[in-house]
């Protein structure tokens, strides 16, 4: 993305879309906050996919680098047919969030070994222990079984990994069990959270943006890098329409260089104070 397409030229900057080793990440979740703190950040939110156990480590290294911890998640969930990624921010009780949490941390764990299985019966010798190796006790993703076919030598890169066996349609794709969006959305609030379409990207467009307000919708991430300057303007527009809140981050997985690195995108801090607001508005309700 240009530095035309990013939210704004002066800091401070916060980052609300990272990940770590508690999901498919390749850094640890202090490790994150260290790295923010080097850069300047004055914020993260830490958005692991489906669990937030790395929220405790990486607050407990905010306290001590002086970086904000917003504690989040990132759930995948179905809208109709169409698959799509919730951010959860803010989330006030994650005891009440964790038991959907631990299944689907349970069912992402079968749906990996259900991929090991397809590429085994290919002929492509893989075992379930690489992927758990890859995932070092975190929540199993397809990019640990892609990072375990890539050791063992079995593509030459994450993108032949995807494009001929862990892709949709591809001989080891397996479809993920499915929460509609309307339930993620209500479990993601009674865990006191506010909820974000993530990077809606070219399927952001209104009609489907409508439907996820009425769902209980609140925000829109705005700013992510697979945006284009034209996503960015119609969900701006989105933003005042439907009254909602704006988010924006890198989604960070530990790149070092390229596209998706930590604050690239210069998400300012009124955006996190406008997301304050909200949060103390609805706990007034």
């Amino acid at each position: 993305m240009s530095s035309d397409t990013c939210a704004d030229q002066d800091g401070p900057f916060v980052d609300l879309h990272t990940h770590s080793t508690a999901s498919d990440g390749a850094v640890a979740p202090a490790e994150v906050v260290r790295s923010a703190a080097a850069i300047g950040l004055a914020a993260i939110a830490l958005t692991d996919h489906d669990t937030v156990d790395g929220v405790a480590e990486a607050s407990a290294e905010g306290e001590k680098q002086g970086v904000r911890v917003i504690a989040g998640c990132e759930l995948s969930a179905f809208e109709k047919n169409l698959e799509i990624h919730l951010l959860v921010l803010h989330i006030r009780s994650p005891e009440t969030l964790k038991p959907h949490l631990d299944q689907f941390r349970d069912e992402r764990f079968y749906r990996a070994r259900q991929m090991v299985e397809k590429l085994n019966a290919a002929g492509h010798k893989l075992s379930f222990d690489d992927v758990l190796l890859e995932a070092d006790g975190g929540v199993i993703g397809r990019p640990h079984v892609a990072r375990a076919m890539l050791n063992k030598g079995l593509v030459t890169d994450f993108r032949e990994a995807f494009e001929r066996y862990l892709g949709f349609g591809c001989p080891a794709y397996v479809e993920k069990p499915r929460i509609s969006s309307k339930d993620a959305i209500a479990i993601a609030h009674a865990a006191g959270g506010m909820v974000f379409w993530a990077h809606p990207s070219k399927d952001g467009g209104r009609e489907r943006t409508k439907r996820l307000v009425d769902e209980g919708l609140d925000g829109l991430e705005v700013i992510h890098p697979s945006h284009t300057s034209e996503d960015i303007k119609r969900f701006h527009k989105f933003v005042t329409e439907f009254n909602l809140v704006k988010t924006g981050g890198s989604d960070w997985h530990g790149a070092r260089e390229g596209y998706r690195t930590l604050g690239n995108m210069n998400i300012p801090m009124s955006w996190l104070a406008a997301q304050d607001q909200f949060m103390a508005a609805q706990a007034t309700l």
